[in-house]
């Protein structure tokens, strides 16, 4: 068993937790990404709330991306056993998925970083059932990619 790649995602999880905690200490927001970025590109964009969201979308994107210049450190690598890299179902199949991960975040009202992490940290019920949901069809997805149709994904 690798522990790297364990204790890499304890310390990314807890970054993440400090990143929502600190959003709320500060600006009161819930660190829900499709509600951030819905705030810049759907809703009526609030100027006072542009600089934070564009910062938070630009710290999201940015991190992955230095840790491919800095020579994959962490998940970013190139070998078939890493964790990320280029999509086994290639660009389109990518772009639909991620089409249908925002229909379905619009839909349940937030994301997994929204109801997952903040809502459930709030206690919510409602992030609670959500967040059930999203595991439940991330199984259903995995199994019957991997098992019924028998897909390398």
């Amino acid at each position: 068993m690798d522990w790297t790649s364990n204790i890499q995602g304890l310390i990314g999880g807890g970054f993440i937790g400090l990143s929502a905690v600190f959003l709320m200490a500060t600006l009161g927001r819930v660190a829900g990404i499709s509600g951030i970025l819905a705030g810049l590109f759907l809703d009526k964009p609030n100027r006072d709330e542009l600089g934070w969201r564009l910062m938070f979308l630009l710290g999201l994107v940015s991190g992955p991306l230095l840790l491919m210049l800095f020579g994959g450190l962490g998940n970013a690598a190139d070998s078939s056993q890493a964790v990320i890299g280029a999509p086994s179902g290639g660009i389109p199949l990518m772009l639909i998925a991620g089409l249908l991960v925002g229909i379905g975040t619009g839909v349940g009202s937030g994301c997994t970083s929204g109801h997952g992490v903040c809502g459930l940290a709030r206690l919510s019920r409602r992030s609670l059932v959500a967040t059930l949901v999203f595991l439940l069809a991330a199984m259903v997805v995995v199994f019957l990619t991997r098992h019924v149709i028998g897909g390398a994904v």
